[in-house]
């Protein structure tokens, strides 16, 4: 047994707020996947298209998509590289994705209170 706490599971939210770590991570994974579909999208591209360009699996491709896998770094490069762009432009767009949402989010909470 290791003497290092494992790290707890993430859960899949709507939504995430700056002030919950592990709902703004599960955010980030979603909103990566999100900035994945709509490149991939954008090209005209399917997922089979996808995958075989970022020798991955479609069924993966899909899983990262929804929210629901979470991209290795090695993963990110191999999308990145099949999409033209940069890793850190791949992950910055989910990023950018999450901002919104939250900004979106706060907006919702000012005006029902």
């Amino acid at each position: 047994m290791s003497d290092h706490p494992q790290p707890p599971l993430l859960k899949r939210q709507d939504s995430a707020s700056a002030s919950d770590p592990e709902a703004l991570s599960s955010a980030l994974v979603q909103s990566f996947g999100i900035g994945v579909r709509q490149l991939r999208r954008a090209r005209g591209w399917s997922q089979e298209r996808l995958a075989e360009n970022s020798n991955l699996n479609r069924s993966y491709i899909g899983e990262i998509e929804r929210g629901t896998a979470i991209a290795s770094l090695v993963t990110v490069e191999k999308l990145a590289h099949a999409l033209t762009l940069t890793p850190s432009a791949l992950v910055t767009r989910g990023e950018s994705i999450t901002q919104q949402n939250l900004v979106r989010g706060l907006e919702l909470m000012a005006i029902a209170c």
